[in-house]
């Protein structure tokens, strides 16, 4: 039976504030504080709880191994060594963004019958381009039964970062979708990140029928306003769209598109004039697991940040009040990722498939949960600061608290694991 897993990134013990993304605002202005990997981690934790507890079905992707000592000999330099600049880029727990971890195409969409995962590049982005090797070591693992393909990444110079700019809309999840790719081509002053040539070669290598893919351009204006990627903006489950005014670049074009193909999607605008951008974006409204629980309304899982701003929550109280198909409005607290440029959907990687087919080591119950927080309250740094990042003893505490998380799971083969293609 198919069935829509989220897949949620463990925090690693490594997370720390060193404000590496560029364009990302909330990353940016929290560089050189103090962070606290136990609580995030523990964070997330309780929002899986969270998911559980509504019916939905869970599964976790692991932190990858930080310092990236394989990334820094590649540059013929050692983490002891290396500039703080380097040293900041090898040990960034970004993996946790398990949004970017991969494209996903569900069975139902490609011509072949499969669910096909391509693992993201994320070459934009220095201390995130050496990701990919360790990301696709997981999704072999986890999705190594016939019912999936997994892919490597396109290669360079185009950037792709995943599921963060990719949309599924459908009548249900076990039902033929419409896979809509958002890329970019401008962002005033900051990357846009996701490259139309990228889009389209993982479409190719999905099988997915040109009938019903779209490519969508997101607006400049959106990108140069903080909106690093289209799920700042916009997020989309079964037939609704959830998306701010100002999200692409010729919205009218894709919404008329969009209908044509999915005659029953509803779209759910948030106009500017009641939700600025800048207000979407420090919210991260749009950054929110919008899900169908087992009853069948949908629930829109928002950042804690969300119910603060009143302007947001004024219009989400009015969006509730009305007869949409948005029922339900679950608040979780993710402030440590919130604070490293992430919201709930920044931190889930979405997959249609049979849970009987993915490698339960991967899944998780609430037992499961109990297992991981106990290794988590045990072994990740209390604090970090980034002017600590030096510091031969923390390191030593991060690269062993991995190793006990893995052989908690009974997945060691990891530490050694490094896939090249």
């Amino acid at each position: 039976m198919l069935v829509e897993i989220n897949f949620d990134g463990l925090i690693g013990p490594s997370h720390n504030y060193a404000g590496l993304s560029h364009g990302n605002l909330a990353a940016t202005s929290n560089a050189g504080k103090m962070s606290r990997p136990r609580e995030a981690a523990l964070q997330v934790i309780a929002k899986m709880r969270a998911n559980l507890a509504l019916g939905l079905n869970q599964g976790i992707l692991l932190p990858h191994a930080r310092p990236d000592h394989a990334w820094l000999a590649a540059l013929s330099i050692d983490y002891a060594t290396a500039t703080p600049a380097l040293k900041a880029q090898a040990l960034s727990a970004s993996a946790m963004w398990a949004a970017n971890a991969a494209t996903v195409s569900p069975a139902p969409d490609s011509q072949d019958g499969r669910c096909h995962l391509s693992v993201a590049n994320l070459l934009t982005m220095p201390h995130r381009s050496h990701e990919w090797p360790g990301t696709l070591a997981q999704l072999r693992l986890a999705f190594a039964n016939p019912a999936f393909a997994v892919h490597g990444p396109v290669p360079a110079p185009f950037g792709d970062e995943g599921a963060a700019n990719h949309m599924r809309m459908a009548n249900g999840h076990a039902s033929p979708g419409i896979e809509i790719f958002v890329y970019g081509t401008a962002g005033g002053g900051f990357p846009a990140r996701q490259r139309r040539e990228a889009s389209e070669a993982v479409a190719r290598a999905h099988c997915l029928d040109p009938a019903r893919t779209l490519f969508v351009e997101q607006s400049e204006i959106a990108i140069a306003a903080g909106a690093f990627h289209n799920d700042v903006v916009a997020v989309a489950n079964g037939p609704v769209l959830f998306a701010h005014e100002l999200a692409f670049a010729d919205r009218d074009r894709f919404y008329a598109d969009l209908t044509d193909r999915l005659p029953e999607a509803q779209i759910i605008e948030v106009p500017a004039a009641a939700v600025s951008l800048a207000d979407a974006i420090s919210s991260y409204l749009f950054n929110a697991q919008l899900v169908t629980l087992p009853d069948g309304d949908m629930a829109l899982i928002l950042p804690e940040e969300a119910r603060s701003n009143a302007r947001v929550w004024g219009w989400l109280q009015l969006m509730i009040a009305g007869n949409g198909p948005i029922r339900q409005l679950k608040v979780v607290d993710v402030r440590e990722s919130m604070a490293n440029g992430g919201g709930p959907a920044c931190l889930r990687l979405r997959v249609v498939a049979d849970p009987a087919t993915v490698d339960p080591r991967f899944l998780v119950n609430d037992q499961r949960l109990d297992q991981l927080a106990a290794v988590i309250e045990r072994h990740w740094p209390e604090t970090i600061d980034p002017n600590e990042i030096g510091n031969p003893a923390l390191i030593a505490d991060i690269e062993n608290a991995r190793i006990a998380l893995l052989d908690a799971v009974g997945i060691v083969g990891l530490i050694d694991s490094l896939p090249s293609s």
